[in-house]
């Protein structure tokens, strides 16, 4: 009897390391395969290069870190990039990945480097990004991401955030056509906070939450551009008061007030 117990338990043992090993094994290609659907679904929705440099995935604890990430800028832009993120931290609720609503628990965005470019007249870089993915075709981004004809192609995942967070984010702005030439400047963004996005049993789509998150960084990075308007109008004397209202109010136009 106890060298039967003692094979049962080498059997258990046995299988609970194979287990193991699988879930690591598959955590170690998860993550390519994440890294290749953003390279891939992100230029989709945003209508500009996305690229990320490496995603690491833990299956055991729910955890992922995605390293290098950045959105370049529409045509016509100068500055290499509009957004670039050194590291996000990502914690998951592992069953859900086996469920129709991913339930990420939190977000946390490090450190972004944000880049203004445009003016206040006629739009920038960033309000171009927002428009574009709002007026994302997600039946044309969902079926370049499972490469299946319209007919065929899957319903995707839906999404649930409950925690996004961007801290230390610093916005550089380069702000063009107001009459003195371009101006240039580096600011900090204050924290950005948003919860319970998707909360419920439907969640949204990635479009969706990619659309509320970049609403969220344009509509933050705008109120400060707007914020330093006035400051930028009163160092270009020949602008006057005059100038420097064209400015705030331009500036307060592309914030839809």
């Amino acid at each position: 009897m106890n060298k039967m117990k003692k094979i049962i338990w080498s059997v258990v043992i046995g299988v609970v390391v194979l287990i193991v090993v699988a879930v690591v094994v598959v955590g170690l290609f998860l993550g390519n395969i994440v890294k290749a659907g953003i390279n891939r679904f992100g230029p989709g929705i945003t209508q500009t290069s996305v690229t990320v440099e490496a995603v690491d995935l833990s299956l055991l604890n729910g955890s992922a870190s995605i390293k290098g990430l950045v959105v370049g800028n529409p045509p016509g832009y100068q500055t290499p990039q509009a957004i670039s993120v050194g590291k996000t931290a990502v914690a998951v609720n592992p069953m859900s990945l086996f469920s129709d609503k991913i339930v990420v628990r939190s977000i946390h965005v490090e450190s972004p480097e944000i880049t203004f470019e445009g003016n206040p007249f006629s739009g920038s870089n960033l309000t171009k990004i927002r428009d574009n993915v709002n007026g994302a075709d997600k039946s044309q981004v969902q079926n370049a991401t499972t490469n299946q004809p319209a007919a065929t192609a899957k319903p995707g995942k839906k999404i649930e955030v409950d925690d996004f967070l961007i801290t230390g984010a610093k916005v550089h702005v380069n702000l063009t056509g107001v009459g003195m030439g371009s101006k240039e400047m580096t600011m900090p963004l204050p924290d950005i906070h948003l919860t319970d996005l998707g909360k419920g049993t439907d969640g949204i789509t990635a479009t969706d939450l990619t659309r509320q998150v970049l609403d969220a960084i344009t509509t933050a990075t705008l109120k400060e551009v707007a914020s330093s308007a006035s400051n930028v109008g009163k160092g270009a004397e020949k602008l006057g008061t005059e100038g420097a209202n064209k400015i705030t109010k331009g500036i307060g136009n592309l914030l839809g007030k």
